[in-house]
């Protein structure tokens, strides 16, 4: 467990080995420590991160452990429930996204999911990303038509959008103007139903534009 909140940090240890087939080995404060005690040869199951975090915080933790052990599951949980946070660390490899008030009966929830599935989708995440899609979602059938219509440019808008940059920092990436950019954001939202930025993420996830 990776959090520089001891008591926070401690409250969901004693958690964690109160559920069965569970057991935390090692507190950390910031990922630089959790690096420093990592032992390549006897690697935990799974490891639960903080973001904010003096140091090394939790999205650098999770680009760190992505970078020298991919199969190393990790899970974040914050009180941030920002798309951009999000985003970042779901694009640098994390199974899940807990926030820090959910219920212990969620919390052990995501522990198993994460171990058996390799994936936890809580209320949190179902109402701003799935549930983005979820009123208006096109069928297979009707996504791939619209994924055909798709132009280069678009793709590449998409792709950015995988990253951390904001729209401004896209705009520049590309060498188009804001209002370009927001002119494409709409147009996708638009023809794809979505309503965040996240929707348009996993559509270009789902559809292999960009991968995480």
């Amino acid at each position: 467990m990776i959090d520089d909140h001891v008591l926070m940090r401690q409250s969901l240890a004693s958690v964690v080995n109160a559920t069965p087939g569970f057991k935390v080995i090692y507190e950390a404060n910031n990922g630089l420590e959790f690096s420093q005690w990592l032992n390549p040869n006897d690697l935990p199951d799974l490891v639960l991160m903080d973001i904010n975090m003096p140091v090394m915080n939790g999205h650098d933790t999770a680009q760190w452990i992505t970078a020298h052990y991919p199969k190393l599951k990790f899970m974040a949980i914050s009180m941030l429930n920002d798309e951009r946070s999000i985003i970042k660390m779901l694009r640098n490899g994390a199974r899940g996204y807990l926030l820090k008030d959910s219920e212990i009966l969620d919390f052990r929830q995501a522990l198993n999911d994460v171990m058996n599935k390799g994936i936890y989708i809580n209320t949190v995440l179902y109402r701003h990303i799935v549930g983005s899609l979820q009123a208006s979602q096109p069928n297979e059938q009707g996504e791939q038509a619209i994924l055909n219509e798709l132009g280069e440019r678009e793709k590449e808008f998409l792709r950015w959008l995988c990253t951390d940059k904001s729209y401004k920092e896209i705009a520049a990436a590309m060498y188009l103007s804001p209002r370009t950019i927001d002119g494409y954001r709409d147009m996708l939202f638009e023809k794809l139903k979505v309503a965040s930025r996240i929707g348009l993420v996993l559509f270009a996830i789902r559809n292999e534009i960009a991968k995480i």
